[in-house]
């Protein structure tokens, strides 16, 4: 069954946050190549994260391809060739993590935004000082060597800023390649300000969008988006925020549970989510009991 038919149906469970998982596994990613770097040195690691997921009821994983770009990878001396590898890698090993579990699982190809790859917060701002047409620049190759991939859909996420997810839709307008577009929100608005009935707006009559909504936000901020993109677009609805848990500068650690954010999924789903997950602070151990 093709991912758009399932929406139409029920409810469907994302992953969680792929760094979180590895990290949990005793990974270090603090390098600005963060998960990506492991598709070139322990590959085995990420199909593995991606298997703890599926097995704790997670039906769609999110391939490890969020922080890897043509550009990035260039300046760490990785040339264009390889990155293509990698980007293609990512969706099969998402792909071949599914096949050890029962049921039906789809693969997500993550198209994150530009400010990733800067790799200092600019995904959490947008405003990036570049023009529409540089953005299609950056985004097209990477999205044409996942697409190429076989993934049954992009999740283009954690997009700040109408002008990014207007270059995105440029580049899969027309293509046939179902994709997500999905925001990083504060409150009522992106983070680059702009105001949600804006952000989904600039999906509605796209072939290719089969759901928009938000990631890497507060749980708190998840309702209002899921009524705005219902109302807006019609389409289904992707929300995956964060886990909840602040982080306590002073004591460097996170406080609060981090489980507590799929008590809301109820109220979630009542106002038209149908993808639903968590992003960075979730892992496989809340996943399972967001399943449940």
């Amino acid at each position: 069954m093709e991912l758009t038919n399932a929406l139409a149906h029920r409810v469907v469970v994302l992953d969680g946050g792929l760094s979180t998982a590895l990290e949990l596994a005793g990974h270090d990613l603090s390098d600005a190549l963060w998960s990506g770097r492991l598709l070139l040195t322990d590959p085995g690691a990420v199909r593995d994260a991606h298997l703890a997921f599926y097995r704790a009821g997670a039906e769609v994983a999110i391939t490890s391809s969020y922080q890897v770009t043509f550009e990035g990878f260039a300046r760490n001396g990785i040339g264009a060739d390889e990155t293509a590898r990698l980007l293609r890698s990512s969706v099969a090993l998402a792909r071949s993590a599914a096949s050890d579990v029962d049921g039906q699982r789809w693969v997500a190809a993550s198209v994150g935004p530009y400010g990733a790859m800067l790799a200092d917060g600019s995904e959490y701002r947008g405003r990036y000082g570049l023009t529409q047409q540089q953005l299609v620049e950056f985004h097209r190759p990477r999205i044409e060597e996942l697409a190429q991939a076989g993934p049954d859909v992009l999740a283009v996420e954690t997009i700040p800023d109408v002008d990014e997810a207007l270059a995105v839709l440029d580049v899969v307008r027309g293509s046939g390649v179902p994709m997500w577009l999905s925001y990083s929100i504060r409150g009522s608005q992106t983070c680059a300000g702009q105001s949600l009935e804006e952000a989904f707006a600039v999906a509605a009559g796209v072939s290719e969008v089969v759901a928009v909504g938000a990631n890497c936000c507060a749980p708190s901020d998840v309702a209002h988006a899921v009524a705005v993109a219902r109302d807006v677009t019609g389409l289904p609805v992707v929300v995956y925020p964060n886990s909840g848990e602040e982080w306590d500068a002073r004591e460097r650690a996170w406080t609060g549970d981090g489980t507590g954010f799929a008590a809301l999924a109820g109220e979630w789903t009542e106002r038209g989510a149908r993808l639903v997950g968590g992003c960075c602070r979730t892992g496989p151990d809340a996943i399972e009991v967001l399943a449940r």
